[in-house]
């Protein structure tokens, strides 16, 4: 057997709706945002789990709490799977950030893994406290079923830094919509995707909600 590597991004919020920035801030689930959190612990409750660790965001913790309680599992939260702190542009519009700081947004399209948003955080910055969460995983569970809950672009990074691709390219190369599973395989030959932005638990009609 191998570790199997779970990863869930939140239901939808206002934010995932909108397509504002939104890092530091805290919002809680839509109603539709709900719904997914509920149909993911549906379809995944069967899952024998070995431990579901999560963002401290609300938006995740709701997300992660409705497959604790279907399967029984108690939640561990880890500060390192936050989502980016966006600085200056959080609860900003990209059109206000792209007419407001044009060198810094220009600078973050072209190399965010350097490049913060104005008074945020870089990609590497995120890499490094995240990749932390997932190294203590893999030092404690070397087989079983490990999910993680957290962010748009905390999932993608982690991604990249498993998988050997430019950090810099991780908003060019994966798309990660709301409450999509992402899951990686470790074997005897390293990190393994399996599964990327998959959202077939959803019913219809939350999979195609605009904004996600």
């Amino acid at each position: 057997m191998s570790l199997s590597l779970y990863f869930l991004r939140h239901g939808e919020t206002t934010h995932s709706q909108t397509g504002g920035y939104c890092g530091a801030l805290d919002p809680g689930l839509t109603p539709a945002g709900l719904q997914m959190a509920q149909a993911f612990a549906d379809a995944y409750r069967a899952v024998p789990w070995s431990a579901i660790f999560a963002s401290p965001m609300q938006r995740t913790v709701t997300t992660a709490k409705s497959l604790c309680e279907a399967a029984g599992v108690d939640l561990q939260i880890r500060e390192g799977l936050k989502e980016m702190h966006f600085g200056e542009w959080e609860d900003r519009m990209p059109d206000y950030v792209r007419e407001h700081y044009p060198d810094d947004y220009v600078r973050w399209l072209t190399e965010p893994a350097w490049n913060p948003p104005t008074g945020g955080e870089t990609g590497v910055q995120v890499a490094s406290r995240a990749s932390l969460a997932i190294a203590e995983i893999e030092d404690k569970f070397t087989t079983g079923n490990v999910l993680v809950v957290s962010h748009k672009t905390t999932i993608r990074i982690l991604l990249c830094s498993l998988l050997g691709i430019d950090l810099g390219r991780y908003r060019d190369r994966i798309e990660m919509p709301v409450a999509s599973v992402s899951l990686v395989k470790f074997d005897r030959h390293g990190p393994l995707l399996q599964r990327l932005g998959d959202r077939s638990h959803l019913p219809e009609e939350l999979r195609n909600r605009a904004g996600t």
